[in-house]
C-alpha cells in the first residue's frame, strides 16, 4: 500500500482558508500563506505539515476527525499571525509565533467557541426551556435550535465588520482557485473567476456538521444535572468532530450523488454569510497561496523519491 509520502499531487486534497489580507493553503505535506503587504508586493510563507497532523492515527476513522481539527486550528493560527505581521507592514517572520503562545491562543479561542456556542445554549436551554417540559428530546432539540440560531447570528454580525468583509473576500477567492485547480484549469484571474465562492469541502460546512451531529449526540445523554451537562458539552467535543469529520468525508467520496449533493445545499447557502466577492488583487494572492503549495508538494515529493 502507498503510504501519503508516496502520492503526487492530487487537486482535491487542496484546502485552506482566509487570513488577514491573505490566504492559507494546505497541500500534502506543506502549507503555505500568501499576503499583501502595503507596498502592494504578495508575501509567501512556505512550512512543512507537522508531523503529528500526518502520523498513522491520520488514517483511524473517528479518530482523525479530532486530529484535523487540531492541526486546522495549529495552522490557522500560525498562518493568521504571520498574515497580520505582513499586513501591518512587518518583516517577514518564518516563525511568527512562538508554541507557548500558540497554545495559549488556541486555548482561549477554544474556549471562548465552546462558551458561545455549547455552553450559552445550555444555560439558556436550562433557564428557559426545560422549567416548560419535561421532555429530554424536547430541551436538547430545543438547545440545538437555540445552538444554530447563535451561530447564524455570530457569522451575520461580524461579516457587517469591514475588516471581516476583506476577509470574506479572501475566503471567496480561496475558495475559487481551488476550483479552479480542482478543474485542471490555468491558475490566472480570468479562470478562477469562472467559478462560484461557495465550495463543498469548506470549513464552514464543517461547522454547520458539528451543530447538527452534536443535536443527535446530546439527546441521547437525556438531561442530567446542569454541571453534567455542562461537563459532556466540552468532554464530547472530539466525539462530536470525529463523527462530523467522517460525514464530511463521506460527502466528498460521493460528491456525484444527488442524495449528498442535496444534502450540501445548506452548507452552500451559509456560505453566502462567509463569503464576499473578491477583487483581482485578491484573487492574486490567493493564486500566489495556492501556486506556492503545489510546487512545494512537487518538490516534497521529488526530494522523497531521490532519498528511497
Amino acid at each position: 500500500m502507498a503510504h501519503e509520502h508516496e502520492q503526487s499531487p492530487n487537486a482535491s486534497v487542496y484546502g485552506g482558508q482566509a487570513v488577514i489580507e491573505g490566504v492559507m493553503i494546505r497541500g500534502i505535506h506543506v502549507y503555505s500563506v500568501a499576503a499583501r503587504h502595503p507596498d502592494g508586493s504578495i508575501r509567501t510563507l512556505l512550512k512543512p505539515v507537522p508531523k503529528w497532523a500526518i502520523n498513522k492515527w491520520r488514517r483511524i476513522p473517528f479518530v482523525r476527525g479530532t486530529l484535523v481539527l487540531a492541526e486546522s486550528m495549529t495552522i490557522g493560527m500560525r498562518a493568521l499571525t504571520y498574515s497580520a505581521q505582513i499586513a501591518a507592514g512587518e518583516d517577514d517572520n518564518d516563525e511568527p509565533i512562538s508554541p507557548l503562545a500558540l497554545a495559549l491562543t488556541i486555548a482561549l479561542s477554544l474556549g471562548l467557541g465552546i462558551a458561545l456556542f455549547f455552553v450559552l445554549p445550555l444555560v439558556i436551554t436550562h433557564t428557559v426551556i426545560d422549567p416548560a417540559t419535561d421532555s429530554s428530546i424536547l430541551s436538547n432539540l430545543g438547545e440545538g435550535v437555540l445552538r444554530l440560531l447563535i451561530f447564524f447570528a455570530y457569522l451575520g454580525l461580524v461579516g457587517l465588520m469591514p475588516s471581516i468583509k476583506r476577509v470574506f473576500a479572501y475566503h471567496a477567492a480561496e475558495h475559487m482557485s481551488v476550483h479552479a485547480h480542482e478543474a485542471h484549469l490555468p491558475l490566472d484571474n480570468e479562470h478562477v473567476r469562472m467559478f462560484p465562492a461557495a465550495h463543498p469541502r469548506c470549513g464552514t460546512a464543517f461547522l454547520l456538521t458539528v451543530m447538527l451531529v452534536s443535536i443527535l449526540v446530546f439527546a441521547l445523554m437525556g438531561t442530567p444535572d446542569l454541571p453534567i451537562r455542562i461537563a459532556s458539552r466540552i468532554v464530547f467535543i472530539p466525539v462530536i468532530a470525529g463523527i462530523s469529520y467522517e460525514v464530511i468525508r463521506f460527502n466528498a467520496k460521493h460528491s456525484a450523488n444527488m442524495l449528498v449533493r442535496a444534502g450540501t445545499v445548506p452548507s452552500l447557502l451559509l456560505q453566502r454569510l462567509t463569503t464576499r466577492k473578491p477583487d483581482d488583487d485578491q484573487i492574486e494572492v490567493a493564486i500566489a497561496a495556492m501556486t506556492a503549495a503545489i510546487e512545494g508538494d512537487v518538490q516534497a515529493i521529488a526530494a522523497a523519491a531521490a532519498a528511497s
